[in-house]
């Protein structure tokens, strides 16, 4: 039962990104930054930020979790990733939400 749930999490999670057209929302040098943040360790830029935030919540999830069922990350622990990227996430949303200082 449990590779049931997986297949159709993998399913979900292809299709959401497939339909919101989630790969073509980031630049690839944003997609690496944010990637490193959440996967590894560094940090992510203002101007990365905002388009983390313009690919959206949804987007953002999806393509985690199908990162994290790729077989090269299989010795990661999720529930550590899902918290860095939900960390990330709320990091970018309070820096773009925040009105910059006029100069």
């Amino acid at each position: 039962m449990a590779s049931l749930n997986v297949s159709f999490a993998l399913v979900e999670n292809d299709q959401i990104i497939k339909e919101n057209h989630c790969e073509t929302k980031m630049g690839l040098p944003c997609v690496l930054e944010a990637f490193t943040s959440i996967f590894e360790i560094g940090s992510i830029s203002n101007k990365c930020c905002g388009e983390l935030v313009g690919l959206g919540k949804v987007c953002h999830s999806a393509l985690v979790k199908r990162t994290l069922e790729n077989p090269l990350f299989k010795d990661l622990t999720p529930a550590t990733i899902i918290a860095k990227s939900i960390q990330t996430w709320n990091n970018c949303l309070a820096l773009i939400d925040s009105p910059s200082p006029s100069a």
